[in-house]
């Protein structure tokens, strides 16, 4: 199991986008799936994962469709809308220029 890294903050939305463009899934399901891409490092509370998907529909970048879970119950499942690959994609980009940036400032030494 990898050692749990904290939830930057703002990245939530980045990390449940990426989750939902590798399938539709339910809310459940976008939780495992956020633990399963990050090696276990990362683990999201429902009490943060819900209001964000809400957020994230009313926004456009998510749509929703109801249908029937592996366990046989009622979810309500969400896939990426076109703007939400086109945010997914703004915001990888942006994110990994910050981790560039982070990289390059972090490995300066004295001189």
């Amino acid at each position: 199991m990898a050692e749990e890294a904290e939830l930057i903050p703002g990245t939530l939305d980045l990390l449940i986008l990426k989750a939902v463009s590798l399938g539709s899934e339910h809310g459940y399901g976008i939780l495992l799936r956020i633990e399963q891409i990050t090696g276990d490092a990362l683990s999201i509370e429902q009490g943060a994962l819900y209001p964000a998907l809400y957020r994230l529909e009313h926004q456009g970048l998510l749509d929703t469709e109801w249908g029937t879970s592996d366990n046989n119950r009622k979810a309500k499942y969400y896939r990426l809308t076109p703007a939400g690959r086109r945010r997914l994609k703004q915001e990888t980009e942006r994110w990994n220029r910050t981790v560039r940036a982070m990289t390059t400032a972090l490995a300066a030494e004295g001189v």
